[in-house]
C-alpha cells in the first residue's frame, strides 16, 4: 500500500539531523551517518558497495579516476543530458564522445555507441534519463567485446527497472544523486554503487583525499593512526568528495522512504499519461516498454505538432494556469564552452580530429529531439494538485487539437 505522502520531508530527517548537530561534529562522532546511509543504500539496491559523495558528479569523476581513465582516452556520453556527465569525463582529462539517442525512449543508442568505439575508447557512461533506463544488455554486451567499463548515471532514476533488474547494478557501478530536484534529496549529495571489491576501494581512496586506512566499507580513518607521527596517510591522489553528515542524516532518511517517495512520481505521471491520451499522436510520451520500469523524474513528451512550437504551447500552458513547463538541456557539445574551448585546459588532452566533431549535425536524433522535448513536474505532495495541472495540461492541448 502507497503511503499518503502531504510532505517530501518528513520526521526522521529532522530527528537525524538533530542527532548529528548534537555530536557538535567531534571527530570521534564523524561518519556514523555516513556508515549507515551507504549500508541502507546498498540493501535497498541488494549491492555489495555503496561509497557516498558531496554530489552525484563527483561520483562519475572518482569512479573514471579509480578506473584508470585519462589523457589521451575516450569516454562515450549521451549529449542529451545535463552536461555534469560529460564535466566528469573533462575532469578526468580524458575525451568525452557523443553517440546519438533512440527517438523514442530518448536514451542512449547503442548501435550509435558502437559506431563511436575506437581504439582508445575506455569507458560508456550511460544516462537513465527522466527515469528510463536505456537499453543495458547490448551495452554491456559491447562493453565486454570491447574490454570497456561502464558506468551508470542514475541522478533521475532511483528504482526503475530493466528487464527484472534494478538500474543500477547492471553496469561496472552506478551514480546517484541526491541534488534538491531529484528522487531522494539531502539538498545535495551523491552514492556510487559497484559489485567490484577493488574498483570499490578505488573509488573510495579517490573521494577520500587518497588516505591508508579507507576503502570499500570503511570511510573514515581511526584516531590513533591518524594521530601516529609515522602513519603514511596517502597511498595515492585524491580529492575531498566526502558527504557531509547532515547531508548524509537526511539521505538516509530519505532512502528508508525510497519507496513512497517513487511511487508517488510514477502515480503523478500516470496522471498526466491518461489526462493526454488522446494527443498522444502529435504530443508523444516517453515510449516505456513492457520491460521497463520508470522512475518518473519528470514526465516528458515529445511535441511533434506541425504548427505549434514549443514557446507557443507552454505560454497556453501557463496562461490557463499551468506551474510551468521546463526544456531539455541544450546539447552539451553546442554549449558555449565547446564552441569556445574554454574547458579550463582540458582541451589540450583532446584531439583536432575530435573536437572538429563538436558541432551541430553530430547527433542528429538529440537535436531533433532537444527542441521539442517538454518536461513535466512529477514532485507533487498534493495528488489534487498533480489532477489539477494535468487537467490544465489536457485542455491546453485541447485548443491546439
Amino acid at each position: 500500500m502507497t503511503q499518503d505522502l502531504t510532505r517530501r520531508i518528513g520526521a526522521n530527517e529532522l530527528i537525524y539531523v538533530q542527532e548529528v548537530l548534537r555530536t557538535e561534529f567531534r571527530s570521534s562522532s564523524g561518519s556514523t551517518f555516513m556508515r549507515r546511509l551507504e549500508e541502507a543504500f546498498a540493501k535497498r539496491f541488494n549491492s555489495t558497495y555503496a561509497i557516498s559523495f558531496v554530489n552525484g558528479t563527483a561520483t562519475m569523476h572518482s569512479a573514471l579516476e579509480a578506473m584508470g581513465v585519462g589523457p589521451g582516452d575516450e569516454v562515450i556520453v549521451p549529449p542529451l543530458t545535463m552536461s555534469a556527465t560529460t564535466f566528469a569525463v573533462l575532469q578526468a582529462n580524458a575525451t568525452p564522445v557523443f553517440a546519438d539517442v533512440d527517438p523514442e525512449t530518448f536514451q542512449i543508442d547503442p548501435a550509435s555507441i558502437a559506431a563511436r568505439i575506437t581504439p582508445r575508447t575506455k569507458a560508456i557512461i550511460t544516462v537513465a534519463l527522466y527515469g528510463l533506463s536505456p537499453d543495458m544488455d547490448p551495452i554491456m554486451t559491447l562493453a565486454e567485446k570491447h574490454g570497456l567499463k561502464v558506468i551508470e548515471d542514475n541522478a533521475e532514476c532511483f528504482l526503475g527497472q530493466y528487464k527484472g533488474r534494478l538500474v543500477g547494478t547492471l553496469g561496472h557501478c552506478s551514480s546517484f544523486s541526491f541534488q534538491s530536484s531529484k528522487h531522494l534529496t539531502s539538498g545535495e549529495g551523491g552514492i556510487v554503487l559497484t559489485e567490484d571489491l577493488e574498483l570499490a576501494e578505488n573509488i573510495r581512496k579517490v573521494q577520500s583525499l587518497g588516505y591508508a586506512g579507507v576503502g570499500a566499507t570503511k570511510a573514515k580513518i581511526t584516531k590513533k593512526d591518524i594521530q601516529d607521527p609515522d602513519y603514511p596517510r596517502h597511498v595515492t591522489m585524491g580529492w575531498n568528495y566526502r558527504m557531509p553528515e547532515l547531508c548524509c542524516a537526511v539521505a538516509l532518511a530519505q532512502t528508508e522512504n525510497i519507496d513512497a517517495l517513487i511511487q508517488r512520481r510514477i502515480d503523478v505521471a500516470n496522471i498526466f499519461t491518461e489526462a493526454t491520451r488522446e494527443f498522444h499522436d502529435w504530443f508523444v510520451p516517453q515510449k516505456t516498454g513492457p520491460e521497463y520500469v520508470n522512475s518518473f523524474w519528470t514526465w516528458v513528451c515529445r511535441n511533434e505538432h506541425p504548427s505549434v512550437s514549443w514557446h507557443k504551447l507552454r505560454d497556453a500552458f501557463l496562461v490557463n494556469g499551468g506551474h510551468g513547463v521546463y526544456a531539455a538541456w541544450k546539447l552539451t557539445y553546442l554549449e558555449p564552452m565547446f564552441e569556445k574551448l574554454t574547458l579550463l585546459g582540458r582541451e589540450r588532452f583532446i584531439s583536432a580530429e575530435n573536437i572538429s566533431q563538436y558541432k551541430a549535425g553530430l547527433c542528429p536524433v538529440a537535436e531533433h529531439l532537444q527542441k521539442r522535448l517538454m518536461q513535466f513536474k512529477t514532485n507533487y505532495w498534493d495528488i489534487a494538485q498533480a489532477h489539477k495541472q494535468a487537467e490544465i495540461l489536457r485542455k491546453t492541448l485541447n485548443q491546439f487539437a
